[in-house]
């Protein structure tokens, strides 16, 4: 699966797309995710696709740095359910700003995004799809090549992951933020 070449907003375009969802000044360092950036380019027009990279991530250090990604913010695939419990819902990340992402393991396996810092809502597959909160382990992780890894997490190519958090790993070490929540904030197109 080859992404599309890098997202081309820029960042007072990203930064407006934002500007509503609470970011303050200490928020020195967070990240961007915008669903459907690829809507009309891939996939099926006018839809948002699950499975492929149709998203975009920046990575944004306000008058530091800014940088573009792409990414996924939906699962692979959908999963119908109900409730809480082993019959749920597939997960989808809901908009919005998430204090939820800090530094470890993905999977015990390798450096990403997880999320242990706080709750986050999810709309999950169901007849009709319904909202739920808590900790889900919706992280920002590497995505696989035939898939996007995703079962309501959000992902970076295989071929960009090691850059991608390579260079949030720097920010976060230079911004003296490297044990703080980083700030996730997820728009539609």
């Amino acid at each position: 699966m080859k992404p599309a070449s890098r997202p081309k907003m820029t960042e007072t375009e990203v930064m407006a797309k934002v500007a509503a969802l609470g970011l303050t000044a200490r928020d020195r360092l967070f990240i961007v995710g915008v669903r459907g950036y690829y809507r009309d380019t891939m996939g099926k027009p006018g839809a948002n696709d699950r499975g492929i990279y149709d998203d975009a991530l920046f990575i944004v250090a306000p008058g530091v740095h800014f940088s573009a990604w792409n990414g996924n913010t939906d699962p692979s695939r959908g999963r119908l359910g109900s409730g809480t419990g082993a019959g749920k819902g597939m997960a989808v990340l809901k908009p919005g700003l998430w204090r939820a992402h800090r530094f470890g393991l993905h999977k015990g396996q390798y450096r990403a995004l997880v999320q242990t810092g706080g709750k986050v809502t999810v709309t999950r597959d169901g007849t009709p799809p319904y909202d739920d909160t808590g900790f889900f382990g919706i992280n920002i992780h590497r995505g696989g090549n035939s898939t996007t890894s995703s079962e309501g997490c959000q992902t970076v190519p295989p071929d960009q992951w090691d850059a991608f958090i390579a260079q949030v790993d720097a920010l976060a070490k230079r911004l003296g933020v490297s044990s703080a929540t980083i700030p996730y904030a997820l728009v539609t197109a």
